[in-house]
């Protein structure tokens, strides 16, 4: 597997993953990776969504719909911390239709329609019962370029095509129809192929568009890998 993109002046790969460099034609070199490990129930069911949110960046969203795959790095990401969050949808207890997966066990997909237009897919995390999510704002393209940029109706370029949550959800086939899927079957998931972003390249800061939230529009729970960010 090739990975698409500047990553290797952002990320360095763990021991435990085989990789070789190359040089790609007029850029810099790009790891090759091999091997990867789908990411089990005990990752998501923890309690503090901001270190989820943070741990996430370097990981890989993955899809196979209609039986293709297509995978992502992530690069951005932000936490909503639930009942006591201002800008969480399960801000003080809220509880419907829609929100009904942020109440299950993490290890589910989340996914809501954003301006009756934009599907924005969503890590649920915590215990059943604690509404944390992990919004999903950005990625690089890893697996299925081509595809992803049919999805997209051509109409973006590489390094622009999964640069905001509408754009990366739509680019992977994901939809409202998946939330409440668990990540730990062969839909949907996360993989983690040993790749470490340094902390020094993660900008960390307020989340966006969540003026509403008064106070809490100014938590730090959005990371951004600082040579990506999303529209």
């Amino acid at each position: 597997m090739k990975v698409v993109g500047p990553y290797p002046s952002i990320v360095s790969i763990a021991a435990k993953t085989k990789h070789e460099f190359h040089k790609s034609p007029g850029g810099p070199k790009i790891p090759r990776i091999y091997g990867s490990m789908k990411l089990e129930r005990s990752f998501y069911v923890r309690d503090d969504v901001v270190q989820i949110s943070r741990e996430l960046l370097g990981k890989v969203l993955c899809s196979k719909i209609d039986g293709t795959v297509t995978k992502a790095l992530i690069t951005e990401t932000e936490a909503y911390a639930g009942i006591g969050d201002k800008a969480s949808h399960a801000w003080g207890g809220r509880r419907t239709k829609r929100t009904e997966p942020m109440f299950a066990e993490g290890g589910i997909a989340y996914v809501y329609l954003c301006y009756g237009i934009h599907h924005l897919f969503n890590v649920v995390t915590g215990e059943a019962g604690t509404p944390h999510a992990v919004l999903i704002r950005a990625g690089q393209p890893l697996e299925g370029l081509r595809l992803m940029q049919r999805r997209r109706g051509n109409r973006a370029t590489e390094n622009a095509l999964l640069a905001g949550p509408g754009s990366l959800a739509q680019a992977l086939g994901i939809t409202t129809k998946a939330t409440g899927e668990s990540l730990l079957h062969s839909r949907i998931w996360i993989e983690d192929h040993g790749i470490a972003v340094h902390q020094d390249l993660v900008t960390q800061g307020p989340r966006v568009g969540v003026d509403y939230a008064g106070e809490d529009a100014l938590r730090p729970y959005r990371f951004t890998v600082a040579l990506h960010k999303s529209r």
